[in-house]
């Protein structure tokens, strides 16, 4: 139990902290230029079966209003709506950087095809990672969200939940 308790605050405790640090990022973000990276449907609420606005083209310009999960809220010339994140790469079509270059390269984003899912991490900007810090408050503060087996258990079966046996992954 104590296994599971640490294990869960390992992950929980790093995505608040960046949940934080990534609602003060969404606000500077606001129209914030963009470019579609792959074709993708541009929907009318930021869900995979939402009603379609209309579609980007891979290179077309777009503006960035607001960020919500893994969906942006974009404005093209044409239309308005939510895209996958991962459909649009923040900044100017053609203008590239160095620091950017080497990110590419080092999250197999260089070349075509050679996509890498990081959720979690998509979104936040490299000054904001680069800025994050160990804070105990917030360690504290989810630890003080633990229960009790017997309240975990107790929750449940209230909601009719049903127990099941998850093996643990191989050590490799």
């Amino acid at each position: 139990m104590q296994r599971i308790l640490l294990w869960t605050l390992c992950l929980i405790v790093p995505l608040g902290a960046a949940m934080i640090e990534t609602q003060a990022a969404q606000k500077k973000q606001a129209q914030e230029a963009g470019v579609v990276l792959k074709a993708d449907k541009l929907h009318a609420e930021p869900f995979a079966d939402a009603k379609q606005v209309g579609t980007l083209a891979k290179g077309d310009s777009l503006t960035i209003l607001k960020k919500t999960g893994g969906w942006y809220q974009v404005k093209t010339a044409d239309a308005q709506g939510w895209v996958r994140m991962l459909s649009v790469r923040r900044g100017e079509a053609g203008k590239s950087s160095a620091a950017k270059d080497v990110a590419a390269l080092s999250t197999g984003r260089a070349g075509t095809g050679q996509i890498v899912s990081t959720t979690g991490v998509r979104g936040l900007s490299e000054e904001e990672l680069k800025a994050a810090k160990f804070d105990e408050a917030e360690l504290k503060k989810a630890e003080s969200f633990a229960v009790s087996k017997g309240d975990a258990k107790a929750f449940a079966q209230k909601g009719k939940l049903v127990a099941r046996a998850v093996n643990y992954l191989p050590a490799n």
